[in-house]
């Protein structure tokens, strides 16, 4: 146990509990005033969560390699646009194609991780910081989004075989949250259990010691990027399929937000540390503050400050944690 504590996603998981505990005491005492257990508002927490959660996962994943992507807020919502209009709003409507919804969502998939591996083949052939590359492809898809489309929104209305493995609910229970749990699990056995995780710390912890091992940085850090650029199309179509209909900008900040999420759960800025379960406890996290303060009726505003205070904090104890080892 104390070995848990001594690492950040286990002081993350003591502040998530911590918080949890307040949040129901606080529902219990003043159910009317604050719902944060009734049926509806945990529906809502949980489907909110998912494509956070699953994009924070890919983000996390290249963080730990020491690399950073911050178009995946811009790529989340282009390739969600991008299925939506191969799917077409009804079967042979003139605005679509009417391709079959999971064939899209396969092609939307492949062009994230097709736009992640670009960013990854720029960055690093030329040996400028992915932070830098990033920010430009940000603009870049968020441009692209708007020529290709337009600023109106684009209705999702997929076969129901698909609707019901992306977006039905069983009680509070959204299957968004299930595919964002079924990934983290997944990713988690990757980077903790697989030798593919090995090397991405390696190479995120010391670039010339991984390479002294054997092991490819360039090849490590493109699956990284890779990852990042999937998993923010497949948060995109996920929450597309949720809603029905996808905004042209609903994905804009959300990288910074998924970025705060990993920083939250123990991943370094540096690489080389974090884990799946701390990222994924930093998303939880992230939507319990911003859910508590629409109960609470705060102003918006509050919510950047809390977030903003929690990266710093867990930052420093993240720093306090390192040079304690």
């Amino acid at each position: 146990m104390r070995r848990l504590l001594n690492r950040p996603e286990g002081a993350i998981l003591v502040f998530f509990v911590t918080v949890q505990v307040i949040c129901v005491i606080a529902a219990l005492i003043w159910p009317t005033e604050f719902r944060y257990l009734s049926e509806p508002n945990i529906r809502v927490l949980l489907k909110s969560l998912a494509p956070l959660g699953i994009m924070a996962l890919g983000v996390g994943i290249l963080m730990v390699c020491g690399e950073f992507d911050l178009s995946v807020g811009a790529v989340y919502t282009f390739c969600a646009i991008v299925a939506a209009t191969l799917v077409g709003q009804i079967p042979g409507a003139e605005t679509g194609v009417s391709m079959n919804a999971f064939v899209a969502l396969i092609i939307a998939v492949a062009l994230g991780v097709l736009i992640g591996l670009l960013n990854g083949v720029i960055s690093i052939l030329f040996a400028i910081p992915s932070f830098i590359v990033t920010l430009g492809a940000m603009l870049v898809w968020k441009g692209t989004t708007l020529f290709y489309h337009g600023a109106t929104s684009l209705a999702f209305r997929p076969d129901p075989v698909f609707k019901t493995i992306f977006g039905s609910t069983f009680w509070v229970i959204d299957m968004s949250f299930v595919w964002f749990i079924i990934l983290g699990i997944g990713c988690h056995f990757m980077l903790q259990h697989h030798r593919l995780g090995n090397h991405m710390f390696a190479v995120g912890g010391n670039e010339n010691a991984a390479t002294a091992i054997g092991v490819n940085p360039f090849k490590v850090k493109m699956i990284g990027f890779a990852f990042a650029g999937g998993f923010a199309a497949f948060a995109g179509i996920v929450a597309m399929t949720r809603v029905g209909s996808v905004q042209p900008g609903g994905g804009l900040g959300l990288e910074l937000q998924a970025i705060a999420a990993c920083v939250i759960g123990g991943a370094a800025l540096t690489g080389g540390r974090g884990s799946i379960i701390g990222v994924m406890l930093g998303a939880a996290l992230v939507f319990t503050i911003q859910d508590v303060l629409l109960l609470i009726r705060a102003p918006g505003f509050y919510f950047d400050i809390f977030v903003g205070g929690l990266i710093i904090i867990s930052v420093i104890v993240n720093r306090l944690l390192r040079l304690k080892d």
